[in-house]
């Protein structure tokens, strides 16, 4: 086997190493989060939770201007608030991911643009992604440097 090959080979396997071995991820005890969402105007603030898996998560929805509700995707649960008033929706994060929560009352106009995002754990193939970028471009360079 010439030595490319072997290069080759081995570029590939550190790839599959990156890709899918499991990374060193630090044990977090559950807690409990509650966070306040103020929906009015088309948006929610804040548009972006993060909370560890197995947190208990604590919603609450304050309307300031008409009725609008909170449903979060891959969970399937919502609640609805009416203007002036809070409600509150309580789960446990148990599904690790990114989830998109939205607006499932017809608010207005703009209704269909009313959406945030529910982190549940640490986006790991953004370090993955990393991984294989970096090997690449050693990829790459090698190569150009054996052809030289």
């Amino acid at each position: 086997m010439n030595s490319r090959f072997i290069f080759l080979l081995l570029l590939v396997m550190a790839g599959l190493v990156v890709a899918f071995a499991p990374l060193p991820v630090q044990s977090i005890a559950p807690q409990e989060r509650t966070f306040r969402i103020e929906a009015g105007q088309f948006a929610y603030s804040p548009s972006e939770l993060k909370v560890n898996p197995g947190d208990t998560v604590t919603i609450q929805l304050v309307s300031t201007d008409v009725v609008h509700g909170l449903y979060v995707d891959g969970y399937d649960i919502s609640v609805e608030a009416d203007p002036g008033q809070t409600a509150t929706l309580a789960f446990i994060a148990d599904k690790p991911g990114s989830f998109r929560f939205r607006c499932n009352v017809t608010c207005g106009a703009m209704h269909p643009f009313m959406i945030g995002k529910l982190n549940v754990g640490s986006n790991n193939w953004f370090f993955r992604s990393i991984g294989l970028a970096a090997l690449a471009i050693v990829g790459v360079f090698v190569s150009k440097r054996q052809k030289t």
